[in-house]
């Protein structure tokens, strides 16, 4: 048995001890990898190292695979029904709601997002994917289909296999429950990597999916870099199926090496540069709000953080002198002060390739509205940060930061707003800001993105798909179109009387 990491929280928002395994969850239990590394995990609060977990390797990703495979044949997929698949969801969605805190309290610590935050959107919203799905395990269906009178044809909507799951650092336990809910559901076994920056509450999830009564094999947690365990999942031969969630960059390396493997599928949840939209009729008071929230939500790091904000000239000076105000009044500082909106950044790391951006635009000759400067003087904390005077050829306009930089426009008519708002290689999600419906659902539809918010920012829910165009990504999580990326169609052809 793997050792353990054990956490005291004594703080104002939750008090208690956590334990969590530090090893590879494979087959059922913890073990060792095989060539012995380690990771450490860092607390961005004061950069200091919380603990070390286990970093598997090509070595382990092919020994946990192969235990999803045997899984799958022997003790998973449709030998176990969906009514039975949907009950062990639904088990372990009761068994995080019942440590709720606990999970928000190591998602903040990992983290750094504000405990209050963790526990509503990411605890919160992984139970609610769960329960989802689980619903769904025993009503994944095919169709009879209408060919002649001497002929039946049907569809079975069968699970894929062994399928493989890498997901990103900014909502650790949320984006494990996209993936692992829908392909539990479908009747998949799995091999997931958490990112080596957050691995905490992937790890401490394993026991719950021991008690939920998930069968050894059926979910393997191999903790790990992405440039290792992550190139291994995508290039192995027995994972018949990939999901990733994280950079365009990476996500390119996912798809190269799962068509140079087996050409497993591949389903892509990638990088965003959205745009907020905010028309001079609008509510200013609850644009503000919204667009804030859109840009500076999970301290900006989210694939579909609002961080190009186009305001129609009417309202422009309002607009900003209100948006500061906001930006200005957001709590920076300790995950677990009860009103703290915005902790550190993830890591030393983004740290830095914010403070670039930063730095890159002012040089480019954009104004720095409020913020542009490191927050305290320890961890990795970044005031908000709103530019004006943004060229539509600027970095900041252009790349995606990840940070809590907002990079704001000015715009005349409702032509110009699309025009600019689709001169990008992305095309995750969008925001429209007006009073006026006709015209809401007018540039919703004209805005190329995968997601369109009207008069609101950042809500997705999970019974709605979620995805990108463009160089956002492939294929949709949540809702039922999710479950498409997790099953095959077998067509079934039966001759009842056709004579050669």
């Amino acid at each position: 048995m793997s050792s353990t990491f054990t956490y005291n929280f004594d703080t104002p928002t939750y008090k208690g001890v956590s334990t969590v395994p530090t090893g590879l969850f494979i087959n059922g239990k913890f073990v060792d990898p095989v060539e012995k590394g380690t990771l450490d995990v860092v607390n961005p609060v004061n950069g200091k190292v919380l603990t070390s977990v286990a970093a598997g390797t090509a070595a382990d990703i092919e020994i946990a695979a192969q235990a999803a495979k045997k899984a799958y044949k022997e003790r998973w997929g449709l030998k176990v029904p969906g009514t039975e698949r949907g009950k062990m969801l639904n088990k372990l969605a009761d068994l995080l709601e019942a440590n709720l805190d606990e999970f928000a309290a190591l998602e903040a610590l990992n983290v750094g997002k504000a405990f209050n935050m963790a526990r509503i959107m990411d605890v919160g919203g992984a139970v609610g994917v769960l329960r989802y799905y689980a619903g769904w395990a025993d009503k994944i269906q095919g169709k009879t289909i209408e060919t002649n009178e001497l002929k039946m044809a049907y569809t079975r909507h069968e699970p894929i296999g062994v399928v493989g799951a890498i997901i990103p650092w900014n909502f650790p336990l949320a984006m494990l429950s996209w993936k692992i809910a829908p392909a539990l559901a479908a009747g998949n076994t799995i091999v997931l990597k958490p990112s080596e920056l957050t691995p905490l509450t992937a790890l401490r999830l394993c026991p719950l999916l021991v008690e939920a009564g998930f069968p050894d094999g059926v979910i393997n947690i191999v903790s790990g870099y992405g440039s290792i365990a992550g190139q291994a999942i995508s290039e192995n031969m027995i994972i018949e199926k990939v999901a990733f969630t994280g950079s365009t960059l990476v996500g390119r390396k996912v798809m190269e090496a799962a068509a140079k493997s087996n050409l497993k599928k591949v389903t892509l949840e990638l990088g965003g540069k959205s745009p907020s939209i905010i028309f001079d009729d609008v509510d200013l008071e609850q644009a503000v709000k919204w667009v804030g929230h859109g840009i500076f939500l999970n301290h900006g790091q989210a694939c579909t953080a609002g961080s190009r904000i186009f305001v129609q000239e009417g309202i422009y000076d309002a607009f900003m002198k209100k948006f500061a105000e906001h930006a200005s009044s957001l709590k920076l500082g300790d995950p677990f002060a009860p009103d703290t909106y915005q902790g550190p950044q993830v890591s030393q790391g983004q740290f830095e390739r914010i403070m670039g951006y930063i730095k890159s635009g002012k040089e480019e000759g954009a104004t720095v509205h409020i913020g542009g400067e490191r927050h305290g003087d320890e961890g990795y904390f970044i005031q908000p940060t709103i530019f004006t005077d943004c060229k539509p050829d600027m970095k900041i306009v252009r790349e995606e930061i990840f940070g809590p930089v907002a990079a704001v426009i000015k715009f005349t008519t409702e032509e110009e707003a699309i025009e600019q708002a689709n001169d990008t290689l992305y095309g995750l999600a969008c925001s429209v800001f007006t009073k006026d419906i006709n015209r809401a659902i007018r540039v919703a539809h004209s805005i190329e993105a995968g997601t369109a918010w009207v008069n609101c920012s950042n809500i997705p829910d999970v019974g709605v798909p979620f995805g990108g165009f463009k160089q956002s990504g492939i294929g949709r999580e949540l809702g039922e179109y999710a479950l498409e990326n997790y099953t095959n169609v077998k067509a079934v052809h039966i001759n009842t009387g056709m004579c050669l």
